[in-house]
């Protein structure tokens, strides 16, 4: 999994002097749903499916990757160097795509090797590959479970993680997070640093940190590659298994809400969603907002983008701003005093989002200003400020269901009423628990954390979004110190369980809960070296990419690995039912050379970006959610000038909409130019399909 956060602080937030929000709560010492005794098997654990029959594979031969004998877990060779360390996160931004053919490497790991030379051990088979039959994977409630879908052992449940902030003084940092001063919302905080751009082939973004992940991925990729020439081991291409396909229930949102639908024939839409298909999808830029003039070497934080029926809008330097959709012209600007910490990526269904904000540029200011905006309209529709004790709250995160605009912090949670500005809740002096966010969209989800710093206990709840009452509960097992909503409808939890994804991602485990009785239906491992997506479930309760919901399944990318073409790349999305934990068989491949990110749901399809190679265009591309036939809303031109722009603003780093033919892509953050060797930088791009 890719996408490093931004850095959390580098002090562990204090516990509250004000707790969380509103009513009284329930009890807090009832026992996690999830923990049971070592010995014990847990009700909820969902029975893992059987590995196909693999008889038909191929017999090896000269070449052919080995299986591993029984008893022997594959593993991937370290060098010295990484024996002795852990890979440290990139200093710098890896650089752009190559804008032509890369060049012959120097023999390395994988490659043939002269005689006499050993060869590297065998791998477990690669990504969407079912591991060997009668291989279980150790269970982490203790008792067997079912094969893990890629021969790796679950991590132990429950495990403490081993995480400290960045920079703090004799505690190793995440894996991943770049040591890093203070971030928004702590006083004296520098400027927000440059976020990595994105990588070339076999040099992909993320790269940095997950090197040794990389090794193993490479020997794993041989195995899978010789299955799928050899034998045709491939995921049957199941259909819907009699589910109904859900509509889309995003709203007018950051990631295109039910703006849109996809397949079909050229001209025309499918039964699955909105998306009209182009007669052709060959696209043009339609336009490119230039990069805000800010200070040298100075780094401004510019999140958050939106889609209305005339407008796309994106967040300036202290401003928001909307453009027309076809020409870029700027229709209106809201002036704000300061940098925009955080963006709901929820709006209303008449356009009305939340922002956070610093009342000023200065560097110690905080993130204590909210204001709802109005996206039709182009205007600021309140401001306001919670305060605990004598000061205000710098809050962490933002979202909006229903009506209703909730903010999250280590000092507690409150919401504000988005028409009126009227406060529903606010931190209580007598809680002990507070709110650390929420997520929302069609529900509203509280993270609330009780308990010491340390040894935190997570309740996942969700509340009624205007007296937040809580409707139903589920406590996470002690140990596990941060948690991230992935939808709140179904509700799908994200966690690094025992700080065993490794990869600074913040998933290892998906928690499907039931929202009416609050009870686990399913868990879900998604190992970090195989799967691709990241959560910032330390401070951004919402902040997940590279992943969708809907169907009652999760859609979920895997890691880049070699693909059938010379030095080529490439990846697949699986998806996995949310009521068993299995893999429904479904998988989309994303092509030799693509790499294929989700991007959300229109109605029962999933909209997908393809990161292209270094001769083509990127795609966006529907994929049926019964069937999985895929179908290309958009292909942008292969030049190198298109190109190098595209690969500039990867979808792990970057903001990606697509609607109606339409594809945006915007930078996080805004920086002075002075890592792009002279090219021009935009903060954000626009391609248009034909009609």
């Amino acid at each position: 999994m890719t996408q490093p956060p931004p850095p959390p602080p580098n002090q562990p937030p204090q516990q509250p002097q004000q707790g969380g929000f509103g009513p009284p709560r329930p009890p807090q010492d009832t026992p996690p749903q999830d923990a049971v005794p070592k010995d014990a098997a847990p009700q909820d654990a969902a029975p893992q499916p059987p590995a196909p029959d693999l008889t038909k594979a191929p017999q090896p031969g000269y070449g052919y990757p080995q299986a591993p004998q029984p008893g022997q877990a594959p593993q991937a060779p370290q060098t010295p160097a990484q024996a002795a360390q852990h890979p440290q996160p990139p200093q710098t931004p890896p650089p752009p795509a190559p804008s032509g053919p890369p060049q012959q490497p120097q023999p390395g790991y994988g490659y043939p090797q002269a005689p006499g030379q050993p060869a590297p051990p065998a791998a477990a088979p690669g990504y969407g590959y079912p591991a060997q039959p009668g291989t279980p994977a150790p269970s982490a409630y203790g008792q067997p479970q079912q094969p893990n879908p890629y021969g790796q052992p679950t991590p132990p449940y429950g495990q403490q993680p081993g995480y400290s902030y960045p920079g703090q003084p004799g505690q190793p940092g995440q894996p991943g997070y770049p040591t890093a001063p203070a971030g928004y919302g702590y006083p004296g905080q520098p400027t927000m640093p440059m976020h990595p751009q994105a990588g070339g082939p076999g040099q992909g973004p993320g790269a940095g940190k997950k090197f040794n992940a990389q090794v193993a991925i490479i020997v794993a990729a041989v195995v899978a590659i010789a299955l799928i020439i050899g034998g045709g081991v491939l995921y049957a291409k199941s259909g819907d298994g009699g589910k109904k396909e859900e509509a889309d229930t995003a709203g007018p949102t950051g990631g295109g809400g039910d703006t849109g639908g996809t397949g079909g024939t050229g001209g025309g839409t499918s039964s699955g969603g909105k998306e009209k298909v182009p007669a052709d999808p060959a696209s043009d830029v339609l336009f490119k907002v230039p990069m805000p003039v800010i200070k040298k070497d100075d780094s401004v934080g510019v999140k958050g983008s939106w889609l209305t029926d005339k407008a796309y809008v994106k967040t300036g330097v202290s401003e928001i701003a909307g453009y027309d959709l076809d020409k870029g012209t700027k229709l209106w600007s809201v002036p704000l005093p300061g940098p925009v910490c955080e963006a709901s990526k929820f709006a209303t269904d008449d356009y009305r989002t939340a922002v956070t904000f610093q009342a000023s540029a200065a560097e110690t200011a905080s993130c204590d200003q909210v204001a709802a905006i109005d996206l039709a309209a182009g205007k600021q529709l309140w401001k306001k400020t919670v305060n605990s004790g004598d000061y205000p709250i710098s809050f962490n995160n933002v979202t909006v269901s229903a009506n209703t605009v909730a903010l999250g912090s280590t000092n507690g949670g409150a919401a504000f009423d988005i028409d009126s500005g009227k406060v529903l809740w606010s931190p209580k002096p007598a809680d002990t628990c507070y709110d650390a966010g929420y997520g929302g969209g069609p529900k509203l989800v509280a993270v609330r954390k009780c308990g010491a710093y340390d040894n935190p206990e997570l309740h996942i709840q969700t509340i009624d979004p205007v007296s937040g009452k809580v409707i139903s509960e589920y406590k996470l097992a002690t140990g596990i110190d941060y948690a991230s909503v992935v939808s709140s409808d179904p509700l799908v939890v994200a966690a690094d369980v025992g700080d065993s994804a490794g990869d600074g991602s913040g998933i290892s485990d998906f928690f499907s809960i039931d929202n009416k009785t609050g009870k686990l239906r399913t868990r879900i491992s998604v190992p970090g070296d195989q799967y691709a997506a990241d959560c910032e479930g330390i401070t951004r309760i919402e902040a997940c990419t590279g992943l969708a919901v809907g169907n009652d399944r999760i859609y979920v990318p895997t890691e880049e690995h070699d693909g059938t073409g010379d030095y080529s790349r490439t990846n697949e999305v699986i998806a996995f039912d949310l009521a068993t934990g299995k893999q429904t068989g479904q998988r989309a491949d994303a092509g030799d050379g693509y790499t294929i990110y989700p991007l959300r749901m229109d109605g029962s399809n999933l909209i997908a970006y393809k990161r292209p190679p270094y001769d083509k265009g990127g795609q966006v591309v529907s994929i049926a959610g019964g069937s999985f036939k895929e179908t290309k809303l958009l292909e942008n031109p292969a030049t190198e000038a298109v190109h190098d722009l595209e690969t500039s603003m990867s979808p792990e780093y970057s903001e990606v909409l697509y609607s109606q033919g339409r594809l945006f892509m915007s930078e996080v953050y805004a920086d002075d130019g002075s890592l792009s060797s002279g090219d021009p930088q935009y903060l954000a791009v626009a391609y248009g399909a034909g009609s």
